[in-house]
């Protein structure tokens, strides 16, 4: 790593650095006011339902923050970050780490001086709800420091990549039709929907349906992803689920070439999913062989998926066949 991508992966790491120090700084200096099980869980009105130990919240603490922090700092010193997206990428970092640390910071201050039981946990003790309001302000703020700190730093520059060249045609004869289609899963996928359809029955059971509802909807969602469908053919490309709906894709007469790429989903487009890049977007199953095709707005639209040089062949070949039509 350079001395540049240093830099940012320092800038994109440092609030949650910051959050971190001052909630462990916090905790050190209350410690002895604390209970040995400190309320950890609370439901929709603020009521505790479960306690933890404090090796458990320095544990928290470092995991969720700091975790978080290297995720960031990897992504700005090895993600082809530039111009607004690289400033956007920083202060998402402080919109994230602001409210995290604050909000764990006040889970372990309601703890300070409270009744113990005969197992040492905390009694009568409750979350506020009003302190996710203030979490939300915090975020806004810390966003917004974010972006100035970020404009006050050196920015990468806007790169901007050229068309496709060498793309490959499948030979097809006149009147002839032909489409692709292959299942673009990962071993991982299927797992996705199962944890949160297992949330959100649990949940349900705990809590109400005030956050199983959204949890469900969510796994019901994946679910319907766990094996994506790719297909290539005259109607463009397109990207499916196990139901007819939602779909994603972009029709023929929008592109104007395709080609295969090997993509890294992590440091190219910063995670799996649906993701938007500056001047980029695509579905992001794993790493590896992808399907990318150049818009006619000059946006690239990529699918991480396998057999993606011969789809981008047969697109390119469907192309031609339009604009000669027309």
């Amino acid at each position: 790593m350079n001395r540049k991508n240093l830099g940012r992966a320092v800038l994109a790491a440092l609030p949650f650095l910051i959050a971190a120090a001052v909630d462990l700084i916090l905790f050190a200096d209350r410690r002895d006011r604390l209970p040995a099980q400190l309320a950890s869980h609370f439901v929709g009105n603020g009521r505790v339902d479960d306690h933890a130990g404090q090796g458990s919240y320095i544990a928290l603490v470092t995991i969720v923050l700091l975790g978080t922090g290297v995720l960031w700092a990897l992504m700005a010193a090895a993600g082809k970050y530039s111009g607004g997206g690289y400033r956007k990428l920083v202060a998402s970092g402080y919109a994230i780490a602001g409210p995290l640390g604050y909000l764990l910071a006040v889970v372990m201050l309601i703890n300070v001086d409270a009744a113990e039981d005969a197992q040492g946990r905390v009694q009568d003790v409750s979350f506020p709800m009003w302190h996710m309001a203030v979490a939300a302000g915090v975020a806004v703020l810390a966003f917004g420091l974010g972006l100035l700190i970020a404009r006050a730093s050196p920015v990468p520059e806007e790169s901007v990549a050229g068309p496709a060249v060498g793309a490959e045609r499948i030979a097809l004869a006149k009147g002839e039709i032909a489409g692709w289609a292959r299942g673009a899963g990962s071993w991982w996928l299927p797992l996705a929907p199962l944890v949160a359809l297992g949330g959100g029955v649990y949940l349900l059971l705990t809590s109400g349906s005030g956050g199983a509802v959204p949890t469900l909807v969510i796994g019901v969602v994946l679910a319907n992803f766990a094996r994506p469908y790719v297909t290539a053919d005259r109607r463009g490309l397109r990207v499916s689920g196990l139901l007819p709906w939602p779909r994603i894709g972009v029709p023929l007469d929008r592109i104007e070439t395709a080609s295969s790429s090997d993509i890294n989903v992590l440091t190219e487009y910063g995670g799996w999913g649906y993701r938007f890049r500056p001047g980029r977007s695509g579905v992001m199953i794993r790493s590896g062989e992808a399907i990318v095709v150049r818009l006619s707005n000059g946006r690239d639209f990529a699918v991480t998926v396998d057999d993606a040089a011969t789809a981008a062949g047969l697109l390119n070949t469907l192309i031609d066949q339009r604009r000669t039509d027309h």
